[in-house]
């Protein structure tokens, strides 16, 4: 049966950092057309801390590893996505928490821990224009696909592919909730940058994962 060694948590994280990084123009142009227009710079700003911080420690599991992602995330960072994404990522720490050989049943209740650490906190749901339109169907994707008994990568494949389409599914929603509420109908046409930038953390999360899948 395929897992994921839990100790491929730092660098499946620093690849997640990277990312966002590399993104942080693109999301803050996306957010500027209806938002802020600064989110590519706190996503990017809370990535890299997280990066660095990882970077000086050894033996970091993969619950270690989004635990020291939320912390920053939630303190080091402005505007809501910080409390957003770092009640996403405490849960699924605490989830992936202990466990050492990660099967694709753990990584979809981590995912699974993540979604409800968010509703925790908010009632935003799937068609509000928001990172809960590429979190639920990407955790249900998961979900799904290991009722179906897919293999590991299957499964992963299966979320990322949710993932994105969902955060491309909001360039036609009204949005709900936030700032860009205030737009309604103007809001129509132009992607959400919370769910691209969860798309692309979840998108990395399965390749990183993929690629370090051991039998």
């Amino acid at each position: 049966m395929a897992y994921l060694n839990a100790l491929d948590g730092k660098a499946i994280m620093i690849e997640i950092c990277d990312v966002i990084v590399e993104n942080k123009a693109y999301l803050s142009e996306i957010d500027g057309l209806i938002g802020d227009g600064d989110h590519g710079i706190n996503m990017a700003k809370g990535f890299a801390l997280c990066k660095s911080d990882l970077e000086k420690l050894n033996d970091v599991n993969l619950g270690q590893a989004f635990q020291v992602l939320a912390n920053i995330l939630m303190g080091s960072i402005g505007g809501s996505m910080g409390p957003i994404y770092g009640s996403v990522f405490v849960a699924m720490g605490l989830e992936a928490d202990g466990k050492e050989r990660i099967t694709q049943q753990d990584f979809a209740e981590i995912l699974s821990e993540g979604l409800i650490g968010l509703q925790d906190i908010s009632d935003a749901k799937v068609g509000d224009k928001c990172i809960m339109d590429t979190l639920v169907p990407a955790v249900e994707a998961m979900q799904k696909s290991v009722r179906e008994e897919f293999s590991f990568e299957g499964s992963l494949s299966n979320m990322e592919a949710a993932a994105k389409a969902g955060a491309e599914s909001t360039k036609d929603l009204v949005s709900k909730i936030g700032r860009s509420s205030r737009l309604g109908e103007r809001s129509v046409g132009v992607l959400d940058a919370g769910a691209v930038s969860c798309s692309l953390i979840l998108s990395q999360l399965a390749q990183s994962t993929i690629s370090r899948l051991q039998s």
